[in-house]
């Protein structure tokens, strides 16, 4: 499966990402976010999106480890992957047919997102 975190950068940014390697990915409070973060399994891809004035997905991750045995905060251990050689923004993937029915354009603050294997590889090249 494939997922994309939001994050604001000035709160924690993939740069502290990959500064740190791991983290756990907590504090999520939105019933559907939660959701998906109780849905994770470990090897999943993750693409890390910041939020407000950047709006773009910006790099990779993937989930390490996944304690959903808190229904209400599942907290999930992410590892950094590599920064995007192109950033995509908010504006591109609007754009983007492969989008029109993502939870990305549909639920503009949903903080995880499931991807599909298309939407992943037009996010990071891969």
């Amino acid at each position: 499966m494939n997922y994309l975190l939001k994050t604001e950068s000035s709160v924690y940014s993939f740069a502290d990402l990959q500064r740190d390697n791991t983290t756990i990915w907590d504090g999520v409070t939105n019933p559907v976010a939660v959701k998906n973060l109780r849905g994770m399994k470990p090897g999943d891809r993750l693409v890390i999106y910041h939020t407000g004035d950047e709006k773009s997905a910006v790099g990779t991750a993937s989930v390490v480890s996944v304690d959903a045995s808190d229904a209400k905060n599942p907290q999930v251990k992410i590892k950094a992957g590599k920064a995007l050689e192109k950033k995509t923004t908010l504006a591109e993937v609007k754009a983007n047919k492969l989008f029109a029915d993502s939870a990305l354009v549909r639920q503009g603050r949903l903080s995880v997102v499931p991807l599909t294997d298309a939407q992943y590889k037009v996010l990071t090249g891969e």
